[in-house]
């Protein structure tokens, strides 16, 4: 609470040539739009805007401008531009996964069957430890990727 009131009553006062910067960063180049609004409320900022006026002004909300405001405070200009890397989904499949289903599709196909089709490789590869949860989709891209 004491750091939201903090932030909220944080006077910031960028120097003239992080002003020059994002003036020019706002007006050049393709930027994605988190960016550009990131840029657009540090410049409102340095006008002793409210965060309320900086809210409505741009149609983001309050934690947006205070966030950014805290950022700007704790990391500087760079970091508060761009976007923090973010971990994604974990890898299911290891190599050794993926080499087993590449021999199975170029294996021959079952019979009664001309090929391998994405649906008997799932039904084949979820008979094998380690694959209980595979799909058509993640054998799909499997095979794509290779």
């Amino acid at each position: 609470m004491l750091l939201i009131l903090y932030t909220f009553m944080l006077q910031i006062k960028l120097e003239d040539h992080e002003v020059n910067f994002l003036h020019n960063f706002v007006r050049k180049g393709h930027k994605n739009a988190r960016e550009l609004t990131r840029a657009r409320i540090l410049l409102l900022s340095n006008q002793q805007k409210g965060v309320t006026e900086i809210t409505e002004t741009l149609g983001v909300s309050r934690n947006t401008t205070l966030n950014i405001r805290k950022r700007y405070v704790e990391e500087g200009l760079p970091s508060v531009l761009s976007d923090k890397p973010r971990s994604g989904q974990p890898i299911k499949y290891t190599e050794k996964h993926v080499a087993e289903v590449i021999a199975l599709a170029c294996s021959s196909s079952p019979d009664g069957s001309k090929r391998w089709s994405l649906s008997l490789l799932a039904e084949e590869l979820r008979k094998k430890e380690g694959f209980e949860t595979v799909n058509k989709e993640s054998i799909r891209l499997i095979l794509k990727k290779q």
